[in-house]
């Protein structure tokens, strides 16, 4: 056999036995430290922004993506108003409170930012992170009024798992009242497709919740691009909810962010300033 040779029985290469080895960890880290806790959401916080800004999803003011803080639950660190997601560095990031005041920092915050993650953060406390941008696709889809559709395999991944919210569509959300109906009408799934407005995902993790709004993001560009060019042919119920189950859950989410974040630290360091 070229490239092996036998050994006591066995083969190997490059003195490699080929017998099963002991692989490494790979899962979201468990911490018993606070701060180490709070240090990393922050890191992937800036990784996520980094990510968001190198994909085109910034637009001027608009887009944030939230992360609670692991001690004080009702407290959640954010990107500052009209600040480039490019630019962004653990220096940069806002501790907000749910009544919109800035703790930890000297930039203002996004007041459409505070209103709508705060509703969500408080009526979801399994949501660790939540990301909305005016992200090109999701603007476009989130006008035609209708979820996205079993067409493809990584649609399956919200298949049955996101809401189409027509309250207050196209409307800037600055009350805690529109707020508040929109998050009622958020209490469950991984995402949702405000009508006029654009995307929403949240996740039990930071890493989770920028993916799923990623892959959001690519199934309503896959979906015009499909219904531009013909009908297309939808996935059926037991197939798609089966690829839900499979690719849909909250690790495979943080499983798909990981590819990002390793490149972002090789490309952003000076993120972690």
């Amino acid at each position: 056999m070229v490239g092996c040779s036998r050994f006591v029985g066995m083969y190997e290469i490059d003195g490699v036995p080929l017998t099963p080895k002991q692989l490494k960890k790979f899962a979201p880290p468990v911490f018993s430290d606070l701060k180490q806790e709070r240090q990393h959401r922050k890191q992937r916080l800036v990784g996520a922004l980094r990510i968001f800004g190198a994909m085109g999803f910034g637009e001027g003011v608009a887009g944030h993506i939230t992360a609670r803080d692991p001690e004080y639950t009702d407290h959640f660190w954010v990107n500052p108003f009209a600040m480039s997601f490019k630019r962004v560095r653990i220096s940069d990031l806002l501790l907000v409170n749910h009544s919109g005041d800035v703790v930890i920092g000297e930039l203002p915050v996004n007041r459409a930012a505070f209103v709508l993650h705060s509703a969500i953060h408080q009526r979801r406390p399994e949501v660790i992170a939540a990301a909305h941008a005016h992200s090109p696709y999701g603007k476009a889809f989130s006008s035609l009024g209708k979820q996205l559709d079993p067409i493809t395999q990584d649609a399956c991944s919200f298949y049955k798992q996101h809401q189409l919210i027509s309250i207050d569509g196209g409307r800037v959300v600055l009350e805690a009242e529109s707020a508040n109906c929109f998050a009622d009408n958020f209490l469950a799934g991984k995402a949702a497709i405000h009508q006029n407005h654009g995307l929403f995902t949240v996740g039990e993790t930071i890493d989770s919740a920028a993916f799923w709004f990623i892959a959001m993001e690519r199934c309503c560009q896959a979906q015009l691009l499909a219904e531009a060019a013909g009908t297309p042919k939808l996935i059926r119920d037991e197939w798609a909810s089966y690829t839900s189950q499979q690719i849909g859950n909250e690790l495979a989410g943080w499983y798909g962010f990981q590819s990002f974040w390793e490149e972002i630290i090789t490309t952003d360091i000076d993120m972690f300033d």
